[in-house]
């Protein structure tokens, strides 16, 4: 299986099992959103928290060439040491929430 495609399944199945976790409030669907033709991943919570509507992306990673940039990260979980744990190099993955000077210092690729 050659390098994109093994990227793909990676974080597919990744998200969905992120995508298994239920709120404990609210009347909230979680949905696992997958565009591989365009490398765009998410999970989005959308639903009625009592009077409150809840549109709001958890998670959003992108394929960009050679790299899995984790564009968003709203939960408290490390989905860059989840994405290692399933294989992926750090060199291979960017923190797209960082700025551009500060990916830097961290332990992944600038870009």
């Amino acid at each position: 299986m050659d390098k994109l495609a093994q990227y793909r399944q990676i974080v597919e199945e990744m998200l969905l099992e992120y995508g298994k976790r239920k709120l404990s409030h609210g009347d909230i669907e979680v949905q696992t959103i997958f565009d591989p033709k365009r490398d765009h991943y998410q999970i989005v919570h959308v639903g009625w928290d009592r009077d409150n509507w809840v549109h709001s992306c958890i998670i959003h990673i992108d394929i960009k060439g050679d790299k899995i940039w984790l564009q968003w990260n709203g939960t408290e979980d490390d989905i860059g040491a989840d994405l290692v744990a399933a294989g992926v190099s750090k060199s291979d993955i960017v923190l797209g929430f960082e700025s551009p000077f500060m990916r830097q210092f961290t332990e992944y690729a600038v870009g």
